[in-house]
């Protein structure tokens, strides 16, 4: 499959943006991950990470890039102590998982919407 790709890809001016969409197309079917209030789900196998094959799984990045970052890492801080408790009830924090949620589906959309009309410009135009 590698090697296929590496002969789609070429090596014209847009040799790396034809990289980019096919690997994306290829990587699209993986299951996005979903924010949500531990709090609020009772079944504890949802917090399983299947690729990394760990029961219990968090993950956040710097807390400049998304509000849901900002709030996990504000319920950190509160758990170590270092914070006073957020002031949130579990089924305020789920809600705003839930908007986070449909603000990156939303945005997961556009992007595969943008890909797909590159990906038909490739096919229309690569002989």
């Amino acid at each position: 499959l590698q090697k296929s790709l590496s002969e789609t890809f070429g090596a014209d001016q847009y040799s790396r943006a034809r990289k980019e969409v096919l690997t994306y197309m290829f990587s699209r079917p993986m299951q996005m991950a979903l924010y949500f209030c531990t709090g609020v789900l009772e079944d504890e196998t949802l917090f399983h990470h299947y690729a990394l094959n760990v029961p219990f799984y968090t993950h956040f990045t710097s807390p400049i890039r998304r509000y849901a970052d900002i709030v996990v890492h504000r319920l950190l801080s509160a758990s170590l102590g270092a914070s006073p408790p957020l002031k949130m009830e579990k089924e305020a924090i789920q809600k705003q998982a839930d908007h986070c949620n449909d603000r990156k589906m939303a945005s997961k959309r556009v992007q595969e919407l943008s890909a797909d009309l590159f990906f038909s410009i490739f096919v229309r135009v690569r002989p």
